[in-house]
């Protein structure tokens, strides 16, 4: 699994790292983010979940590797 965050698409609302803690978090201005060791998911079966609870569509996941 890939997860990519457009970040210029991010309007910071959360969504996702509400959805996914393990795997989601905020910088310091509110925008998403990875946490570290974790673009490929971790394994957590919640990542389309929080991915499709982005409100902009900033959050692609796709099965291929990074």
């Amino acid at each position: 699994m890939h997860i990519e965050i457009d970040r210029d698409v991010c309007i910071g609302a959360g969504q996702c790292a509400l959805t996914a803690p393990d795997v989601f978090t905020q910088d310091d201005d509110g925008y998403s983010m990875l946490l570290p060791g974790r673009a490929d998911g971790g394994g957590d079966p919640l990542v389309r979940d929080a991915a499709r609870a982005c409100p902009v569509g900033a959050i692609t996941v796709t099965d291929e590797p990074a």
